[in-house]
């Protein structure tokens, strides 16, 4: 059974075709990126998917069922972890996945494990404003994974880090995958992509320009030492710009 299956999704905002027709299907277990510059429409897309958006068209369904009207049922086997990081004010890194955890009635034991799981362990104590950039992102991402949910969804989860916190990340996002779920993430990092991901589906302008594994699409350009600038480079005529 496929994890997702989109067809033809659209939004529209006045002029403006932010996702324009998308189809995409995801198996089980994959990890799959949603690659494109900002404004291609992938965070957009992706809030459709998860159900947090009304499509203007199209169909998605996720684990076997419709995401729209909202599916109540679906929650507690997703998890999302959105662009900008929403934490309660004032609450330590414990209290904050301790409460994400209660919203699914998951033990505080568990949640403190997700902690140490995360590399959060030493900081469980420490405010989440006096966290740096690399280590709200990985309390984020616990608190979207302390359910234990079957389909993870990721909106840019390395945005505005450094190269070496972008770089543990993506140790700590292989894990995720390894364990047997499926994750979709979106990005505008080209070696995000090559590095985390199954298959890449190249966004632009709303639209889906091509999917494939990330070394399939460079192969196909026919040359050597190809990365994927140029797999969007050939596909816009356009160089990339994050």
């Amino acid at each position: 059974m496929a994890a997702i299956r989109a067809e033809g999704l659209t939004k529209v905002y006045g002029d403006l075709r932010a996702v324009d027709g998308v189809s995409l299907e995801v198996a089980e277990g994959e990890f799959v990126g949603v690659l494109g510059p900002n404004g291609a429409g992938k965070t957009t897309l992706l809030e459709m998917v998860e159900g947090l958006r009304r499509p203007d068209g199209g169909t998605v369904e996720v684990l076997g069922e419709r995401v729209w009207p909202r599916n109540a049922g679906l929650l507690p086997r997703i998890g999302v972890q959105l662009q900008a990081s929403a934490f309660f004010e004032r609450l330590t890194a414990r209290e904050q996945i301790r409460t994400f955890a209660a919203l699914y009635g998951v033990s505080p034991a568990r949640a403190d494990d997700w902690l140490e799981r995360v590399g959060l362990g030493e900081k469980a104590a420490s405010r989440v404003e006096d966290l740096s950039g690399g280590q709200a992102q990985r309390l984020s991402i616990a608190c979207a994974l302390v359910h234990d949910p079957d389909l993870v969804f990721l909106d840019e989860p390395t945005a505005a880090l450094d190269p070496q916190a972008r770089r543990n990340l993506w140790d700590l996002l292989s894990g995720i995958n390894d364990s047997g779920r499926t994750v979709v993430l979106t990005t505008h990092y080209m070696d995000e992509a090559e590095a985390l991901c199954d298959r890449v589906a190249v966004m632009d302008a709303g639209r889906v320009l091509q999917v494939g594994a990330p070394a399939d699409l460079i192969r196909d350009l026919g040359a050597p030492a190809r990365t994927l600038e140029d797999v969007f480079l050939h596909l816009t005529g356009r160089e990339y710009r994050a």
